[in-house]
């Protein structure tokens, strides 16, 4: 099973904090918080990473090196110019073969157990997601549901960062800037986007406050 984790942000949202680091190496829980998502991964059954970079890519690829700290075997698609979520994914697809593939934003936290996310799609599904309710510090969320497909958008439920993803979904794109959501949305009306819902601890790191919020949960 392979998996990309998407860690080529600038963080706009978090600076300063950002100005000279990446975010997927703030410290959280005692660790950079991309360690602790490989280790995620790796519990779950996950053997190959890819991870993106840009902002300050070398930091990272020096904290996780080859990967086999985690048990795990990870490769780096370099963006010399940031190609947002879309791109970055699109640019990685040669190392990422032709099976559905775990996409994990690299600002994430949870308590999810990992392993209860599939490693197969559904029938005739493209994409399936982990959603939760919509969390006090979002101001609007992202999709509805019928308890099992996408329905549409909608402010009931967020993206919690984790999907499977078949390449299907990014045929005839280029590793050029885009941002994956058009292609979820796009998904969700032909009614190919299957989803779980969590009602545990879930959080991204999008503010100085919110990964403060985060630090002193996990101290």
């Amino acid at each position: 099973m392979k998996a990309m984790i998407l860690a080529a942000g600038q963080g706009t949202r978090l600076k300063p904090l950002t100005n000279h680091r990446p975010k997927a190496t703030m410290e959280v829980g005692g660790a950079p918080l991309i360690c602790h998502q490989l280790r995620w991964l790796a519990s779950a059954g996950v053997t190959e990473v890819v991870i993106n970079l840009h902002h300050f890519g070398e930091q990272i690829e020096a904290c996780v090196g080859n990967g086999a700290a985690f048990g795990l075997t990870v490769h780096y698609s370099h963006e010399p110019v940031l190609l947002e979520t879309g791109g970055g994914v699109a640019k990685a697809l040669p190392l990422l073969g032709d099976e559905p593939f775990w996409l994990l934003l690299g600002d994430i936290y949870t308590d999810f157990p990992f392993i209860q996310f599939p490693h197969r799609l559904g029938e005739d599904a493209l994409i399936h997601m982990l959603l939760t309710p919509t969390p006090p510090f979002r101001q609007r969320g992202d999709f509805e549901w019928d308890g099992e497909r996408l329905t549409g958008r909608g402010d009931s439920l967020v993206f919690c960062g984790l999907a499977l993803i078949h390449p299907r979904l990014l045929d005839g794109c280029e590793p050029v800037p885009f941002s994956l959501s058009g292609l979820y949305f796009k998904a969700v009306a032909a009614g190919a986007v299957t989803g779980q819902l969590w009602q545990g601890f879930w959080t991204d790191i999008g503010s100085p406050e919110q990964l403060e919020a985060l630090r002193e949960r996990l101290a």
